[in-house]
């Protein structure tokens, strides 16, 4: 029977310091072993501290505090004597998790598969940014989980008595200490600036043929593989045979050498309460629609409620951004280091097309492919980004390597 001292954890390798974001056990509180004591925010990814036995809980460090890794911020009394209140809490947790093990109801089901869930409209965006509300003061009411402008202004209601946001009129200012992930997003995003040649080339996606296929095989697709068949999976396949075709779009620099990948591990960039993350899909040339569509649900959703491990936003070797969902039109996204492009997807908005010396009203999205200039030559980005279109545009040679299904059936 001892005091345990709990030291911070190292989070991986590089991390010298971390931030303790905020404590879910008040001192003094009466902690069961591997229950869940406070969470770590590392310029990387946010991690939790599990209590080693079963105690009385001592803070050392409080919420806010930077400290290095390896510093003792808690201690537990082993010897103390468990107070009645506490005795039945192995039961709830086991209650809590039956509960939890219950088949969802489809309206969770929904949100827990839909890309919108947690994303605020654009109406909702614009009130937020404007009142420094965050998202995860609002909770979600709107279709698929989306933040509607409702959601935020009862939010704002909730909040304006304790002083958290400011009322319209009045001259008040906030200062909030920057977490450590957001700077360490500031000085990737300087860096890149600065030490690569970065160039953005644009073009333009027909996306009649699938929005036809998206309509058509939704409701089956859903059925048959539990999650929605969303633009991202098209597009990742589509990347993922361009990049085959054009390898430097997938390589990067390693001093004085060009490292060339005959893999794709596809990051996608999400937008989480605490900053911009970018969780990786290895090998996803080799998953299906399905897979991928999979794949995106379960790691957004991780970044999301802040439990995304480090090793699941490392080692990506091209990278996706939908702005789209926020109704972005056209932006020049940022490369993600050390990876050598991105591409940037935008909104869909029916326009007038010329099509076979018609003008016909097409769903249309500008697309975007930022690339680091000292690898990736103009015709290598041009031509990456015109196979995207094209693939798009016929989803059919998606199944053919890219290729048109007769030349590919004549062996041409």
């Amino acid at each position: 029977m001892a005091i345990i001292e709990m030291k911070v954890p190292s989070p991986g390798e590089s991390i010298t310091e971390v931030q303790i974001a905020n404590w879910l056990k008040k001192d003094g509180d009466y902690v069961e072993k591997d229950e869940e004591l406070c969470e770590i925010d590392s310029d990387k990814a946010t991690l939790t501290l599990n209590a080693e036995s079963e105690g009385v809980l001592k803070i050392l460090v409080q919420a806010g505090e930077t400290v290095a890794v390896g510093t003792p911020v808690c201690k537990i009394d082993d010897s103390a004597e468990k107070p009645k209140s506490a005795e039945p809490a192995k039961e709830k947790a086991k209650a809590s998790q039956m509960a939890e093990a219950k088949p969802e109801t489809a309206s969770s089901e929904k949100k827990k598969s839909s890309y919108a869930s947690g994303v605020p409209s654009v109406a909702a965006e614009k009130l937020m940014r404007e009142s420094g509300i965050p998202a995860s003061a609002v909770t979600p009411g709107g279709k698929d989980g989306r933040i509607t402008k409702g959601d935020v202004l009862a939010a704002m209601d909730k909040h304006k008595a304790s002083g958290k946001i400011a009322v319209k009129g009045s001259r008040n200012i906030r200062r909030e200490k920057m977490s450590m992930l957001r700077k360490k997003v500031s000085e990737r995003l300087m860096a890149v600036k600065q030490e690569t040649a970065m160039l953005t080339t644009f073009n333009e996606v027909d996306m009649s043929a699938i929005m036809a296929i998206r309509k058509q095989y939704k409701d089956k697709f859903k059925e048959s593989h539990g999650v929605g068949l969303g633009f991202m999976s098209f597009f990742t396949k589509a990347v993922c045979e361009a990049l085959m075709e054009f390898p430097a779009v997938n390589a990067q620099i390693d001093g004085n050498e060009i490292v060339y990948h005959d893999y794709c591990d596809i990051g996608i960039a999400v937008s989480a309460p605490k900053g911009l993350m970018v969780p990786v899909m290895r090998n996803a040339e080799s998953l299906s629609l399905a897979g991928i569509e999979k794949a995106v649900m379960e790691l957004a959703g991780k970044a999301r409620d802040g439990k995304i491990s480090i090793e699941e936003m490392t080692g990506g070797t091209f990278t996706i951004t939908n702005g789209g969902v926020f109704g972005s039109m056209l932006s020049t996204p940022i490369i993600n280091p050390p990876q050598s492009a991105i591409l940037g997807m935008h909104n869909i908005v029916e326009r007038p097309v010329a099509v076979n010396g018609k003008v016909e009203i097409r769903p249309i999205m500008y697309v975007a492919l930022s690339y680091d200039h000292r690898i990736i030559d103009g015709r290598e980005s041009v031509g990456f980004l015109v196979k995207v279109k094209q693939m798009l545009e016929e989803p059919v040679k998606m199944l053919y390597g890219g290729k048109d299904p007769v030349q590919e059936l004549l062996d041409l």
